[in-house]
């Protein structure tokens, strides 16, 4: 099937929503490459902020409640799919997230088109089925993995998987968007005011959603312990009411309110990198792969990560960037001050070479033309 205006192929992405964070960009991202190559962009999720963006990427968006983990719902999700597929002519259905990528693939078997799957996730299986819902990432035509670390992790689990049907696509950064250069002192020094920096202070930046395995307390406890007593940290990300709320007062219980902050979202994340001495990835639980890293060090900041998951693959020790071991907030500390204490000729030099490795190997367009190939290999 091809779409019967234009006679190319049609790809359907099918995620829960549209939010913020790296699957929805991604899925921007490829329905960009998709229309710029001549074909059809669909995109099938429950809506959300990113809605617009594909949009102006050149696809079309389908609403539906592909975000529900009701059997019921996957069931008629995949009859919603199916007619989609038949109505538009879609050549390959991309499933993003295990809910929807259960509907997707009944709506595939039913209408015979190919199937593919990216495994953002390390998906934990300390639940009864867990292993047996998560599967469904593993029976794609072709299972994209985000990382190799991600491709070890499904040949570990799913044992029936051929090799040959994985493929390995880090994600991507934009590095003419994150480019230092490019970013005002007027767009960061409009972050700044608004986030009440204090004059000359060093500000250590964490971004990424509330969530526990993110690190956010790893860094509270590191910060008593940097010798740089002026610094500030930020977390930027969002969350929900309750957890930033549960944030500043354990910032406050510690003594340490008038040292942190913690301000939401950032629609301007190229001038929020360009305020920050230092950006720290302190996740828990290995990162699949870690967006921020690559981010920060497109942007020439010191990035200072934990030693697991994807930032292994993306962070070189002491040539981009820093590693530290998980959960060992005297090891981050140690790994600030090192960074804080860098000359300008240091920082530079550093800079200069995440932004010349990130710019190598993880941009938007090597991970677009992968993934384009994986169409092409099954078409």
């Amino acid at each position: 099937m091809t779409d019967a205006r234009t006679g190319q192929p049609v790809v359907l992405q099918v995620l829960p929503a549209l939010g913020t964070g790296g699957v929805e960009r991604g899925t921007v991202e490829m329905a960009q490459a998709i229309a710029d190559a001549g074909w059809t962009a669909l995109v099938a999720s429950a809506g959300g902020r990113q809605e617009a963006a594909v949009l102006r990427a050149g696809g079309r968006h389908v609403t539906m409640p592909v975000d529900s983990r009701n059997p019921i719902t996957l069931l008629r999700n995949a009859g919603r799919l199916a007619a989609l597929i038949r109505a538009e002519g879609v050549d390959i259905v991309h499933a993003r997230s295990r809910a929807p990528a259960w509907s997707a693939w009944l709506a595939a078997r039913r209408t015979g088109v190919r199937f593919v799957t990216t495994y953002h996730g390390a998906y934990g299986e300390d639940l009864p089925l867990k292993r047996h819902y998560n599967a469904i990432m593993a029976r794609g035509d072709r299972v994209i993995a985000i990382s190799r670390y991600i491709a070890d992790l499904i040949g570990q689990r799913h044992m029936g998987l051929r090799a040959d049907r994985i493929r390995v696509i880090p994600r991507g950064v934009d590095p003419a968007a994150f480019d230092p250069i490019a970013v005002s002192g007027e767009r960061v020094a409009k972050l700044a005011q608004r986030w009440r920096i204090p004059e000359g202070a060093q500000v250590v930046m964490l971004p990424g959603r509330l969530a526990g395995w993110k690190g956010q307390d790893v860094l509270l406890k590191a910060l008593p312990l940097v010798a740089w007593h002026d610094a500030v940290a930020v977390f930027v990300g969002g969350g929900k009411e309750r957890q930033e709320t549960a944030l500043v007062a354990r910032a406050e219980a510690m003594g340490l309110e008038s040292r942190v902050r913690v301000v939401g979202n950032c629609d301007d994340m190229p001038a929020a990198y360009m305020l920050a001495d230092v950006v720290v990835n302190a996740s828990t639980k290995p990162e699949a792969f870690g967006r921020v890293v690559i981010e920060a060090q497109a942007m020439a900041r010191p990035v200072i990560a934990t030693d697991h998951g994807g930032a292994v693959e993306t962070v070189i020790h002491n040539e981009t960037g820093f590693r530290v071991r998980p959960g060992d907030p005297a090891a981050l500390a140690a790994a600030i001050d090192q960074a804080l204490d860098l000359t300008p000729e240091q920082r530079h030099a550093l800079g200069a070479r995440a932004r010349t490795w990130v710019t190598n190997y993880y941009t938007s367009a090597s991970m677009q033309a992968a993934t384009l190939d994986v169409y092409r290999e099954l078409l």
